[in-house]
């Protein structure tokens, strides 16, 4: 599993206490200290601009460091750029050929969100809204009343969503929720009117193998990876269909055993309880302790298996059933734009691949258009374009892939209508069914859904709705004093712990050489590199043909050189033992298994130690976050760890991409 990982399975029967997993932690002195607690990754304090459109209102007020509750020293929150593919960055740089896959307009732009809400204004009524609050929960202690304005005054909403994660998931997540929450307040002021920000919980995903571990340091700091076990139907049934035994609450305990005692774990300990209870599910599970952390953020959960969601999305998946054939075909043409373009598809266009699923007696199961079909029977088009008119048209057979069953589009909608579970949205198209409940003006993304996105506008377009505007998330890592001194002490910055440990700890065991090593050293590749070089010219008057083997005898003693210094390397790093421990801790808190961190641990690991003020720094960081009105480019640019894909089912990463599993 790699440097200093452990992993526990939990079942029934498992013992619910890691050995030497639990130490009691003294309580810090709780009160803040002024400072600023927000830094750029290799830079000076960045002071994130008042906005008082956003989540708290105008920041006047100094802000203050968090402190660490083992030397009651600040802790730092690094914001970190987010990269991806050669598109992503091109899109996030406003590039026109990156643009043009695109038809939201660039998320920096004002004008691009102003454009999506006369859009939405021309979908959504008071019912369609009226209908879209009785599907959300959470909201915080105001929730209720800003849903009435948000029906009263003809609402809009930002939307982001993830796969559910267990314990939370990893910490973009919530990174993605916060984001949108931000955006959504500075559009209600841009606007004039209510934005509300929703978290899609993907609970139709199937994808248990994904979405059943989480991983986190344990006291000695060594990555301990919880998981439950696989079960019967995993990978097949949609997770909500999945309920959790006593291995769920075993798990819990396991989790609170490598959790220290604190000032703010009673109350985290209370809502991580009252999440996971034997009988509920994953995505029921990951949606209350959502609810409960983002509340002070304002953000609405939306779990797409409410029977109100269900109903409202039907129209949509049968006119995309009738319509599959001329999908697979535009999504097919899609992709080969994206190559003429010099980019890549992120979500592989399976040949005649519908963008659907339905439950059958082999799980969820994806339809395809039956190859005996194939050139005849083509749709009529009708149901298409608003979703509207759910009855059976006329459109291709569809096979289910594993099961291998026949489903005339009469048949499929008679099943669907039956029970409007059985048929979901692939990746593709959960976008558009996503539009269709909620008047989204733009949504928030990571580096494999924005990737991804680009290749949905012809669904979009079939379905009679204009793309959202795609927002990139916050990218954030939090920094102990304790990992912050070690990054002091050895000059490195943040992104140089993304290289493999060896790596990192050669560079510094190098550069803390003896001079007159790294001298003598420098002296002798001189030397060889000058002498070869008036060798080669004499020889040359000798015979021409002695140049090659000179060649040679530099270049082995370049070689010989450069092994003699990696065994003084080794050398001194037998007597540099501590700083090679302390580079490896460093390492495990941020790059864990070579991960950024906000890609592995959850968002309970920092707040039994840091509480609510965290999750108001991590507020902030979200302000800082929110693009519009920045030219174009100011957020561009690779960061090491981070250039990194993202398919369906896979963040991040690879990062489960957004709510098909990053």
């Amino acid at each position: 599993m790699g440097r200093g990982w452990k992993r526990i399975s939990w079942s029934a029967s498992a013992s619910t206490t890691p050995p030497n997993s639990r130490r009691s932690w003294a309580r810090s002195d709780s009160r803040s200290r002024p400072g600023s607690a927000i830094t750029g990754a290799g830079h000076p304090a960045l002071q994130l601009p008042a906005r008082s459109c956003l989540p708290g209102g105008p920041r006047d007020a100094p802000a203050h460091a968090l402190l660490d509750p083992g030397t009651g020293t600040p802790v730092n929150l690094h914001i970190q750029t987010l990269s991806g593919t050669h598109l992503v960055r091109q899109y996030l740089a406003g590039e026109p050929s990156a643009l043009a896959f695109y038809p939201g307009g660039h998320p920096g732009d004002p004008a691009a969100y102003r454009a999506k809400a006369e859009e939405v204004r021309g979908r959504f009524d008071q019912e369609s809204r009226e209908r879209l609050t009785r599907m959300l929960t959470g909201g915080g202690e105001n929730g209720q009343s800003r849903l009435r304005r948000f029906v009263e005054e003809g609402g809009l909403a930002v939307t982001t969503g993830q796969q559910p994660g267990l314990f939370g998931g990893p910490l973009f997540s919530l990174y993605k929720a916060l984001t949108a929450a931000a955006l959504a307040r500075w559009l209600e002021e841009d606007l004039g009117v209510p934005v509300i920000p929703v978290f899609w919980v993907a609970s139709e995903d199937h994808d248990w193998e994904e979405v059943r571990r989480v991983s986190l340091p344990d006291m000695a700091n060594d990555l301990v990876t919880l998981e439950l076990p696989d079960r019967p139907g995993a990978g097949e049934l949609p997770l909500h269909r999945m309920p959790m035994g006593p291995e769920g609450p075993e798990a819990l305990e396991a989790l609170l055993a490598l959790l220290p005692d604190t000032e703010f774990r009673p109350d985290l300990e209370a809502d991580l309880r009252a999440a996971y209870r034997e009988g509920a599910t994953l995505p029921s599970a990951f949606a209350e302790l959502l609810r409960r952390h983002l509340a002070m953020a304002g953000v609405f959960i939306l779990s797409p298996e409410h029977p109100e969601a269900q109903a409202a999305a039907l129209p949509v998946l049968l006119a995309e059933a009738r319509g599959a054939r001329e999908r697979a075909d535009a999504l097919a043409r899609r992709a080969g734009e994206l190559e003429a373009a010099g980019y890549h598809s992120q979500v592989t266009i399976l040949e005649g691949g519908a963008n659907l699923f339905l439950e059958g007696a082999q799980g969820r199961d994806r339809l395809f258009v039956e190859p005996s079909a194939q050139g005849s029977g083509r749709g009529t088009g009708k149901g298409e374009g608003n979703g509207e008119g759910g009855g059976a048209a006329e459109g291709p057979p569809l096979r289910m892939r594993r099961e291998g069953r026949v489903l005339t589009q009469e048949a499929l909608a008679g099943e669907a209508g039956r029970d409007p579970a059985l048929l979901s949205p692939g990746v593709l198209l959960r976008p558009v069914v996503e539009s269709t409940l909620v008047p989204t003006l733009a949504y928030v993304a990571g580096p494999g859904e924005i990737a991804y996105l680009a290749q949905t506008a012809p669904v979009f377009a079939a379905h009679g709705i204009r793309p959202p505007v795609v927002h990139p998330r916050l990218s954030a890592a939090v920094v102990e004093s304790r990992v912050e001194k070690v990054l002091r002490k050895f000059g490195l910055e943040l992104a140089d712990l993304s290289r493999p440990h060896h790596e990192v700890v050669g560079r510094v065991i190098r550069d803390d050489l003896p001079p007159e090593v790294r001298e003598a050293m420098g002296k002798l590749k001189g030397a060889i590199a000058l002498g070869s070089k008036e060798l080669q010219k004499a020889v040359r008057q000798v015979d021409p043909t002695l140049a090659g083997p000179v060649d040679h005898v530099r270049n082995q003693g370049f070689s010989l050189l450069d092994d003699l210094e990696k065994k003084v390397v080794q050398a001194r790093k037998r007597e540099s033992g501590i700083a090679v421990q302390q580079i490896e801790k460093a390492q495990v808190q941020l790059f864990p298994g070579g991960t950024p961190q906000e890609r592995v641990f959850p968002a309970v690991y920092y707040l039994v130690r840091y509480g609510p003020e965290l999750m108001s720094r991590w507020m902030d960081a979200a302000r800082g976050a929110v693009l519009p009105g920045r030219s174009p480019g100011g957020e561009g640019g690779d960061e090491p760890g981070h250039d990194r894909g993202q398919g369906p089912g896979h963040d991040l990463e690879a990062e489960p991409a957004g709510p098909t599993g990053s």
